[in-house]
């Protein structure tokens, strides 16, 4: 997903880019400094591939009840309902089987490494699942069972893409987008025809890549793609979106997914849980009234709840 304007800011983060676009160019630089101080501390409190994150000495204390921060506990929540939306479809206990299907250190240096050996002899199996995940919000208190590890990746991203947005819509007095890895939040005033922003498959490519551009003006877009975060283990593609039920990446009639919502974070969590739910994702983007608009293996687009038409193919 691209977006299309000027004045913006782009970097890396997260293993994956960034892009910051204000209204009023005057305030980009302090919309920068919010942004990185907001995301360094979101890269604290939950990276899976930092030794010293909350959440991997959380997924080290073997069972043992872990204080945690406010911003831990705030991000946890929200993948914690991310999973009760969903039925566990969009689940925070995917940290084990990442690993195990070769996603065990940053995208960047995964995707620069020599292919994995075969899987054989680990036989799939669904991952502990988010109720073993005990959440004491009021005495920030976290325990995990049934040998869960954690990985709030996706949902965390998204959390941290509206936050941004909030913060500096409010500090630096400008009409804001934040988009990380392709899922955005947009707050403040927005330009006269909205965030014009080019959906593809990959969120890194040009305007000129097959898809759709759309505007948006409130809320949160984001989309959710087998095809770009990919690697090879023993000759078999792999992905980074896990079914829960299998504990290996989803199997799909979808290769991309964008949902616009009120916030990234739902869009988000719509997104990944319509990979996942395959076919029976129409109808529930469809009752849930979220615009979205997804793409089959041949690039075959449906869409569903008031996604502006899209003729052609992907």
């Amino acid at each position: 997903m691209t977006t299309l304007a000027a004045g913006s800011d782009s970097f890396c983060v997260f293993g994956t880019t960034a892009t910051l676009l204000v209204s009023d160019p005057g305030s980009l630089d302090d919309a920068r400094a919010i942004l990185d101080a907001e995301l360094s501390a979101v890269d604290r409190a939950c990276s899976r591939f930092r030794p010293d994150s909350e959440l991997s000495a959380l997924n080290e204390s073997g069972g043992a009840v872990v204080g945690v921060s406010e911003l831990f506990a705030r991000l946890l929540e929200a993948a914690l309902r991310a999973a009760r939306l969903t039925d566990g479809d969009v689940d925070p206990t995917c940290g084990q089987a990442l690993a195990e299907i070769g996603y065990d250190r940053d995208f960047a240096l995964l995707k620069a490494a020599a292919p994995r050996p075969s899987l054989a002899g680990r036989l799939p199996r669904p991952v502990p699942g988010w109720r073993c995940v005990h959440l004491d919000s009021e005495r920030r208190l976290v325990q995990l069972t049934n040998g869960a590890q954690l990985d709030l990746g996706a949902t965390a991203k998204a959390w941290a893409a509206d936050r941004c947005a909030d913060l500096i819509a409010a500090k630096a007095g400008s009409g804001v987008l934040v988009s990380i890895g392709g899922d955005m939040a947009v707050a403040g005033q927005p330009p006269a025809d909205g965030w014009r922003v080019r959906v593809t498959d990959d969120h890194a490519a040009g305007p000129e890549a097959p898809g759709q551009t759309v505007a948006i003006r409130s809320g949160g877009l984001a989309t959710s793609s087998t095809t770009v975060r990919a690697w090879a283990v023993g000759g078999r593609r792999m992905h980074h979106i896990v079914n829960p039920a299998t504990g290996r990446p989803a199997v799909s009639c979808w290769r991309t997914a964008s949902v616009a919502a009120g916030s990234c974070l739902d869009a988000n969590t719509a997104s990944t849980a319509a990979i996942i739910r395959g076919e029976a994702a129409l109808p529930w983007l469809q009752q849930g009234g979220l615009p979205a608009r997804l793409v089959r293996a041949d690039g075959t687009v449906e869409t569903a709840a008031g996604w502006p038409s899209d003729p052609g193919p992907a």
